[in-house]
């Protein structure tokens, strides 16, 4: 299959009260490490081809396979399962505990099996597996963490060391089987499985969810919406009834809330990095729960809401929000077309930029098409999941704002004469920079790789 790869472009001018764009290109891509070096690293050399035919890796870096979908879970309970997505490293005594998604609909090769206490509905396939990887890179547990849920795609680690799962579907009970409705978060603890609860938080909303991103400073929580149909979906932030946190907080509730740029009904129209919106406003949700009518199809007054397609990451850097907007296409009902965006909004300034957008070109070095999961690199800059056609890659992006491979997915699903590659998910950093841990898709693979990360 031809792909035609994409090229990275990062302005320098800013719009609005004079505002710096540089700032907030800094502020992105300066790294999670207290010791990355000075500008950052611009690569680590060319892809090695793997003789197993799994990962291609720069010279110097090696991975390890931890878990595949199918073989059996190392607690018993039944099969790896499928579509493993999004995931986050917490950190442990001598351990770090992954909490990894799995995308499973009513199709699933292998689901989530069903575990007493942690099941929300026997019907829904998706769900959590956490893992506990020693310092030797070893796996000494791996279990379910929590079942019954559907359609996990992303969501975020809580600065209180839990995970939020998100379900990305709006099915309601009767629909596909399911006994109860989806559409919503959950809380999932990585360490011990009887403190998950296996309900939904329902007032942070029951729409596609994707992605969240937590402020550590007041416990708001930022959500994205990756719906698949026009209109499309909105970016989201909950104030916590409980804003200094803590495991279950965000069961006391809250206010759920959608970004309005006044003017701006698609994000898609901007085009020009760089730009600023200073003060934008945030809209109350009229039924979170959407009982009658989908959030992104609900009346927000006479200055409307501003919807995206393919919201999708959403991490939280320094003192604001990053998320990011896989692609756009006019053929499919956005304002205009694009590549790929990454947008920041600060709180303490309610300013929304655009920083970074992804564009054609044809260097098969740069990035792919539609970015999607998306972290901070212990050297500096951003590690991205390809999501798109052709082979796939995880891309780093130096602090230099230089593009370059970190990983292919060599595992082809289909032919010589028409091969597909699973896209990358779930890419994370052990809590001390050592370990990229990155899934692939399809067929569902979680790898640790190590290297000289920083060096």
């Amino acid at each position: 299959m031809s792909v035609t790869r994409r090229r990275l472009l990062a302005g320098t001018g800013a719009v609005g009260a004079g505002i710096a764009f540089t700032g907030a290109v800094e502020q992105l891509f300066a790294g999670s490490a207290a010791a990355a070096p000075t500008g950052g690293r611009d690569g680590y050399g060319p892809l090695v081809p793997d003789p197993d035919g799994l990962l291609d890796l720069p010279r110097g870096f090696r991975y390890t396979v931890l878990s595949r979908e199918g073989e059996p879970l190392r607690s018993g309970e039944g099969a790896v399962p499928s579509h493993c997505d999004g995931m986050s490293a917490f950190p442990g005594r001598g351990r770090t505990w992954l909490v990894r998604n799995h995308e499973n609909r009513p199709d699933a090769a292998h689901r989530v099996p069903p575990v007493d206490g942690v099941t929300y509905d026997p019907e829904g396939l998706g769900g959590c597996t956490a893992l506990e990887v020693d310092d030797a890179g070893r796996v000494r547990t791996e279990r379910v963490a929590i079942a019954g849920t559907s359609v996990n795609c992303a969501g975020g680690p809580t600065p209180w060391h839990t995970w939020l799962t998100c379900e990305e579907t709006e099915d309601k009970a009767g629909t596909n089987g399911y006994t109860k409705d989806h559409g919503f978060i959950f809380e999932v603890d990585p360490y011990r499985r009887d403190r998950t609860v296996p309900e939904p938080l329902t007032a942070m909303g029951r729409f596609q969810h994707e992605a969240i991103a937590v402020d550590p400073r007041d416990g708001t929580v930022y959500e994205t919406e990756d719906a698949f149909d026009k209109p499309f979906g909105l970016f989201y932030r909950f104030l916590p009834e409980k804003p200094r946190g803590g495991p279950g907080s965000l069961r006391a509730g809250g206010r759920l809330e959608a970004l309005r740029v006044p003017g701006v009904p698609d994000l898609s129209v901007v085009q020009a990095p760089g730009t600023v919106f200073e003060r934008v406003e945030w809209a109350r949700v009229p039924d979170p729960l959407a009982k009658e009518t989908a959030i992104r199809f609900q009346d927000f007054g006479p200055g409307g809401i501003t919807h995206a397609q393919k919201l999708e990451g959403c991490y939280w850097g320094g003192d604001r929000v990053y998320f990011v907007s896989s692609f756009a296409k006019t053929a499919d009902g956005s304002r205009a077309d694009h590549f790929g965006q990454v947008w920041s909004y600060e709180p303490r300034r309610r300013r929304l930029a655009l920083v970074i957008v992804f564009g054609p070109g044809a260097d098969v070095q740069k990035p792919g098409e539609s970015p999607d999961n998306i972290c901070l690199a212990p050297q500096g800059g951003l590690m991205v999941c390809e999501d798109g056609n052709g082979a796939q890659h995880v891309f780093g992006v130096s602090r230099g704002r230089k593009v370059y491979a970190m990983a292919r997915n060599r595992q082809n699903t289909g032919t010589d004469d028409e091969p597909e590659w699973g896209e990358f998910a779930g890419v994370t950093f052990s809590p001390d920079q050592r370990t990229m841990f990155v899934n692939v898709y399809t067929p569902g693979t979680t790898f640790a790789v190590t290297g000289p990360w920083g060096g």
